[in-house]
């Protein structure tokens, strides 16, 4: 599984260094494929005063999902954050709770029943009334990163399978990459990037892919 997901992170770069073109998401999704409504609140900071060394930042973003498909659907998220040095972050990797109570508490007036992305479950109930609102949170990344963008998987079970252009099983048949549509939002970062407290984020692009 490990593997998989390492080479579905990996395989834009591989195919766009080799000029291969990579899967896009059908215009006009199949019979029994579905995609739910999101909407989102672009990325914000949070520092927490203390820490080991000294306060510590975090990244967050707030997004709000409607199932609209007409069925109840299974919903298993994962959410990066990829800078334009190429470093990936996976939400919730060295985010203590804290963070989220913080958060809760900023927005509680906005989103009075808002929950962290590890703790939703794995159902979206379909309809307005089920709408969720989760906060998905990243530590602090790159300082010489001047932008990134978050990919979003989970919001859609349309999937493509696709021969991975370089690597080979033990008998030296080409790997088999699965991919899932992904929704990508990119943002530049205004200012210098080392002083986090006074840059800007600033809305590029959102575009779906297959990641």
């Amino acid at each position: 599984m490990k593997k998989r997901l390492f080479y579905g992170t990996m395989l834009t770069a591989v195919l766009a260094g080799l000029c291969v073109a990579a899967p896009e998401p059908a215009v006009v999704q199949k019979p029994g494929q579905w995609t739910v409504q999101v909407r989102y609140e672009h990325p914000q900071q949070l520092v927490l005063p203390w820490g080991e060394n000294g306060p510590t930042r975090f990244w967050y973003m707030i997004l709000t999902l409607t199932n609209r498909t007409g069925r109840d659907v299974e919903f298993y998220p994962r959410c990066e954050l990829m800078t334009d040095t190429f470093q990936i972050l996976p939400a919730g990797r060295r985010v203590p709770p804290m963070v989220f109570e913080q958060i809760k508490q900023r927005h509680a007036s906005a989103y009075p029943f808002l929950e962290p992305l590890e703790g939703v479950g794995n159902r979206l109930l379909q309809g307005q009334d089920n709408a969720r609102d989760i906060a998905v949170i990243w530590s602090d990344f790159d300082k010489q990163a001047t932008g990134f963008t978050v990919f979003i998987t989970g919001l859609s079970n349309e999937t493509a399978a696709v021969k991975h252009p370089v690597a080979r099983d033990e008998l030296g048949l080409p790997v088999f990459v699965f991919l899932r549509k992904t929704l990508a939002a990119t943002y530049q970062l205004r200012g210098d990037p080392a002083l986090r407290s006074s840059v800007e984020v600033a809305y590029e692009d959102q575009d779906w892919v297959m990641r």
